[in-house]
């Protein structure tokens, strides 16, 4: 097992070295310029679609594929994800965190309308689309395509699935004594039955669920900021310190801060991955800059709410540690503690009572019960486009869905991680620069739903105005209106 974990921990640093943090700074900046920053100034109208879209016969509403994709990515990047990135990076990393969030927006609108200008609709009248639709119909290049779909199958399918059950198994051992085969074992049990159902079962779970496992987690991270409201300007001062090299302690480790930060802030969020456009693609809406928008709001709701809830959380409380890159600590505040989900749950603890880590175990339940659906549908997705209708392709993703999933209780911490890591690595670098190819289309496209705006109308998309073949009638609906 530790030859295993360092062939997968070597693999993971060529994958995430410098060059991919670089492209997904550069690209989310390049485009929030090329957009205009739709994710700043076009934030009302973001929550005024959240919830005025209608509900769909053919897809998923606009709030269900909001539900999905946030479900899919409040999972234990927000949690363990970023208690590992305080701990490499130091209270710095959660800076880079939110910078990437800012300005990650625009990739994860970009891809999003990508995804909803080129889906297709399939013989059972089901909305489909993401990345693999965009690379063949819009770069005009198949094998691309082809590459990106057993990517999306690979990483969502078989590699990220792990962290989440690694990460719930850990929870319940030490909330409840129980070992973590057994709570993989149940869990994966639950998760065959919602996954052998379709994309409207997983959105309408995620639609119920979503809403209630953020609350209750937001909750707690109230509480621990009221109770702990002297500290927030000292600290915020010293995450912005840290993250330019300012505070002295810190300044040795200010690469491992942007890196981390950026790592871990597209683990929680997943922008520019291309895993919100397969989601955002089953929706039916009238204009793609529509649900676009809506993608932007999730990142907000998944990284600088639910994320930064954790940060405050563990920092507030002074349950984290931060590595010296050398084998040493720079802080030593939470002793032999692993860094991870132990963290947040010793801090609560720690503040509330043992009840609060019971509380956390069930909530991270659901959190890892929405993260392993949404990963489900990302997988299937590429592999209709695939294989099409292949019953053996899909029943077969699903079982190894299952056992890789299975597979994260198994295996150590920092092995599962890295394999996650590689997984995300893979399709940034696939994505990223597809977006980058294809940023003037979703430009021309967003001028154009404003345009219809200032004109006092609701914004209908014209295909064939942008060149795009809707060669399945997917916009038929809206074609004279």
């Amino acid at each position: 097992m530790e030859v295993f974990s360092a062939a997968v921990n070597n693999l993971d640093a060529v994958i995430w070295s410098m060059a991919l943090v670089g492209l997904c700074l550069g690209a989310g900046l390049y485009l929030s310029v090329r957009l205009r920053f739709p994710q700043l100034r076009l934030l009302v109208e973001m929550v005024r679609l959240l919830f005025g879209e209608k509900k769909s016969e053919h897809g998923i509403s606009s709030f269900q594929s909001f539900a999905t994709t946030v479900g899919a990515r409040v999972g234990m990047g927000n949690i363990a994800g970023i208690a590992t990135a305080i701990f490499v990076g130091g209270p710095g990393a959660i800076f880079w965190m939110w910078v990437i969030t800012l300005i990650g927006a625009a990739s994860a609108f970009t891809e999003s309308v990508l995804g909803q200008a080129y889906k297709i609709k399939n013989s059972s009248g089901v909305f489909m689309g993401g990345p693999a639709y965009y690379l063949e119909n819009g770069l005009k290049c198949r094998l691309y395509a082809k590459v990106f779909a057993v990517l999306a199958v690979l990483g969502p399918g078989l590699l990220l699935p792990g962290v989440q059950i690694n990460s719930l198994a850990l929870v319940f051992e030490e909330a409840f004594a129980v070992d973590r085969t057994i709570a993989g074992f149940i869990c994966c049990v639950f998760l065959a039955f919602i996954i052998f159902g379709s994309i409207r079962r997983i959105s309408k779970a995620a639609e119920i669920l979503t809403p209630f496992m953020c609350a209750i987690y937001m909750g707690f991270a109230v509480c621990v900021l009221f109770m702990n409201y002297e500290k927030i300007p000292g600290l915020l001062s010293l995450i912005v310190t840290s993250a330019i090299g300012i505070d002295q302690l810190f300044a040795g480790i200010i690469g491992s801060a942007i890196s981390w930060g950026v790592k871990r802030g597209i683990y929680s969020n997943e922008a520019g991955m291309g895993c919100g456009a397969i989601v955002s693609a089953a929706a039916e809406t009238s204009h793609p800059a529509k649900q676009g928008l809506i993608q932007a709001c999730s990142i907000y709701v998944d990284t600088l709410l639910i994320g930064t809830a954790t940060a405050l959380l563990v920092l507030l409380t002074g349950t984290f540690n931060v590595a010296d890159g050398q084998g040493g600590l720079l802080v030593n505040n939470a002793g032999n503690l692993e860094a991870g989900i132990k963290w947040a749950q010793y801090a609560l603890i720690n503040t509330f009572g043992t009840w609060s880590g019971k509380v956390l175990a069930v909530i991270i339940v659901l959190f890892v019960f929405t993260s392993l659906t949404g990963y489900c549908y990302q997988a299937e997705a590429n592999i209709r486009y695939l294989f099409k209708r292949n019953k053996i392709a899909l029943n077969s993703v699903r079982i190894l869905f299952i056992l890789a999933s299975f597979f994260g209780c198994l295996v150590n911490a920092d092995a599962i991680w890295a394999l996650g890591d590689i997984g995300y690595g893979l399709l940034g670098w696939a994505n990223i620069i597809a977006i980058i190819l294809l940023a003037p289309k979703a430009v021309a496209i967003l001028r154009d739903y404003e345009l219809q705006k200032k004109q006092g109308r609701d914004p209908v998309f014209d295909p064939v105005k942008f060149g795009i073949d809707d060669y399945t009638g997917a916009w038929d609906k809206y074609k004279n209106i």
